[in-house]
């Protein structure tokens, strides 16, 4: 929904507000520029895929680099810059794929790709659909509302995309991303045998079921 106040007055009734505006890096007392740090225009450190400055021996880690903003991302960005400088590693943030979860009631997880980016590759995607409803753990906590949805590359076999909205969707979407993450094709889940009864025993189900995304 998107509402303008410019031209005349409006009236919105609901029971619950959110104003999402964004946010800054906490930047512009740093002195960065005397460094020669350079930044973008909305003040972020400008970093490579390996999380360096434009000035060397200079990394920058966490919100301000503008890479993720959550917690987990910037937990991340330490595990890269010291494996890449203790460990003699080579980890890049291109190496990592987008993974959130929103702690609503009830939470939403995400990892990888939205249905709209997914189409726009031009990739053969198959997407699997369950209802929450369909869990039992669901409907055990009387908490059947929502869905989960994991969309799959039909060359490559692997998941590209998922999303779960439901209860314990924040815990669930972690079978999801560990298969993601080691690139190895859906079948890894499809054919595994999860605990009963969980959320996350429906996944190999939903994805015995899937059909070209539309």
């Amino acid at each position: 929904m998107h509402v303008s106040c410019e031209q005349e007055p409006r009236v919105i009734e609901g029971s619950h507000l959110l104003l999402a505006v964004g946010r800054l890096p906490n930047t512009h007392d740093l002195d960065l520029d005397r460094a020669g740090v350079a930044t973008d225009a909305k003040g972020y450190i400008v970093v490579d895929d390996m999380l360096a400055t434009s000035v060397e021996d200079i990394c920058a880690l966490g919100d301000v680099n503008g890479r993720g903003a959550f917690t987990h991302t910037a937990f991340n960005d330490y595990e890269i810059v010291a494996a890449n400088l203790l460990d003699g590693d080579c980890r890049r943030v291109s190496d990592r794929f987008p993974v959130y979860a929103l702690f609503t009631d009830p939470p939403l997880a995400r990892a990888g790709m939205t249905k709209r980016e997914a189409k726009a590759t031009g990739l053969p995607i198959l997407v699997g659909r369950r209802a929450m409803a369909r869990v039992g753990r669901s409907r055990e906590r009387g908490e059947t509302q929502r869905f989960m949805e994991v969309l799959i590359d039909d060359q490559t076999k692997r998941i590209v995309g998922a999303a779960l909205l439901g209860i314990e969707a924040d815990e669930s979407i972690h079978c999801i991303i560990d298969v993601m993450n080691a690139g190895a094709p859906y079948s890894a889940i499809r054919r595994a045998v999860h605990i009963h009864p969980t959320v996350s025993e429906l996944i190999p189900t939903l994805l015995g079921e899937l059909s070209p995304l539309p």
